[in-house]
């Protein structure tokens, strides 16, 4: 049985070009694209490799005729790299920006339902502050934030959970819910109809969020509701631009959260149906590390957000 690795003895080994090393191996899984990355000789890359192996006590990475995959422990070690890596990039961001006068450097990641209003709002309330602080905003899916989240690649995000194992990693500070529409191009016959039937949605082509995002997954507990089957003619995507241009391009439906519509609605381009099918509001929030308590900026951010919802919340309709 292998001596455990003690936290000294790893602080004394390990290198940040081991963690790039790593990095990129699990990236490119070939040793002459690693090495000629790293601008290193291919047996010096090796034993260098060989050398790390050895002080874990096991190996990293797999030895296979056309490629180099991590092996399971290998895995957990290429997710520390990734973070530790990202993390320090964020540092010397910070680092070098201070440097010349600024303050600071946030990077955040939204849903699309929260970019179209929320975001927005809290960066023109923390710009107004620190009008030099940096802010970077990454629109993706949850699932995709959340990934980023734990590779240390955002300071926080807003969106919401997909994995029930989430909540052992990440705090949630709920925002507010976010109504749903049911919206056609101008153009679509069921714009004639007051109220569109039940069976009349199983119809007509869909645009919808992929299978497991938790938007496509409301839509189906409606429609299991219903008692009606889920859209078969459908195209599965997260982009928001793709979204619009399909629901112009024909007699589509999509299900999309109302403030990512809401011009659309008021110019006409879109129209909303009504329906006796049952959108449930999806709350959505501001998600953070459990372990790495927000400092400064983010810290500040993440007030400000909350304070933004209260104030939405407390408004008269």
């Amino acid at each position: 049985m292998p001596s455990d690795i003690t936290h000294s003895s790893f602080c004394n080994w390990v290198r940040f070009k081991h963690l790039v090393l790593i990095d990129t191996l699990a990236r490119t899984r070939n040793m002459h694209a690693t090495a000629a990355h790293m601008n290193l000789s291919q047996p010096a890359l090796s034993k260098m490799l060989r050398d790390l192996e050895e002080q874990f006590g096991f190996a990293l990475f797999q030895r296979l005729p056309r490629s180099m995959p991590p092996t399971e422990l290998g895995e957990h070690v290429v997710k520390y790299a990734q973070a530790a890596l990202a993390d320090s990039h964020t540092f010397v961001d910070q680092v070098n920006r201070l440097r010349k006068g600024g303050h600071g450097f946030l990077k955040v990641g939204g849903i699309f339902a929260a970019t179209s209003v929320v975001l927005p709002q809290a960066i023109a309330a923390i710009k107004a502050r620190s009008p030099l602080l940096s802010i970077e905003v990454v629109e993706q899916s949850s699932d995709h934030l959340l990934e980023m989240l734990e590779q240390n690649k955002l300071d926080l995000i807003i969106g919401r959970f997909t994995e029930e194992r989430y909540s052992q990693v990440f705090d949630f500070q709920p925002l507010e819910p976010e109504p749903f529409s049911l919206v056609v191009n101008s153009r679509h016959p069921l714009n004639e109809q007051d109220s569109t039937p039940l069976d009349a949605l199983g119809q007509w082509p869909w645009v919808l969020y992929p299978v497991g995002t938790p938007i496509r997954n409301r839509l189906e507990a409606a429609f299991r509701a219903a008692g009606i089957a889920s859209p078969a003619d459908s195209v599965d995507t997260t982009s928001m631009q793709m979204f619009l241009q399909l629901l112009q391009s024909g007699p589509m439906i999509a299900m999309l959260p109302r403030s990512m519509v809401a011009a659309q609605l008021a110019s006409g381009q879109l129209k909303e149906l009504q329906s006796p099918l049952h959108l449930a509001p999806l709350e959505y929030g501001v998600i953070t590390r459990k372990e790495d308590p927000l400092t400064g900026s983010a810290r500040e951010f993440v007030e400000i957000l909350l304070d933004c919802a209260r104030q939405r919340r407390e408004a008269p309709l």
